[in-house]
């Protein structure tokens, strides 16, 4: 399974912006894709996830109301609409993404990753 993300960059805060991760090599409908992010000198947190299987939906406390996670199945993408972000959004943000239903909600969970993209909220 490969995962390419897109998107992110430095924008001010209360700003918005989208990433967008591509995935391959599976079978699309059989994976849980999640976003996880990690600031400088912090642990990975798990920010979102779905499973499109079941449709549901997982959003970390810290962005409930804010981030929105959707797919696209024509496109085999999941994307990440970020809103109001704050400057303790800012971190490197990883899709990821693992076999089966089970909607994942820890960074823990996760056995395939995209390579990062970052997200500057000043």
């Amino acid at each position: 399974v490969q995962l390419v993300e897109s998107g992110g960059g430095s924008v001010q805060a209360g700003g918005s912006l989208r990433l967008s991760c591509a995935s391959s090599g599976s079978i699309y409908g059989t994976l849980c894709m999640g976003w996880v992010r990690q600031a400088p000198g912090k642990e990975r947190e798990g920010v979102a996830a779905i499973s499109p299987a079941s449709g549901r939906r997982y959003y970390g406390d810290s962005v409930k109301g804010r981030f929105t996670i959707s797919q696209d199945n024509a496109k085999n993408t999941v994307s990440l609409e970020m809103n109001s972000l704050k400057p303790e959004d800012t971190a490197t943000y990883y899709c990821a993404a693992r076999e089966g239903p089970t909607l994942r909600t820890r960074s823990t969970d996760y056995n395939y990753w995209g390579q990062g993209t970052q997200v500057t909220v000043s």
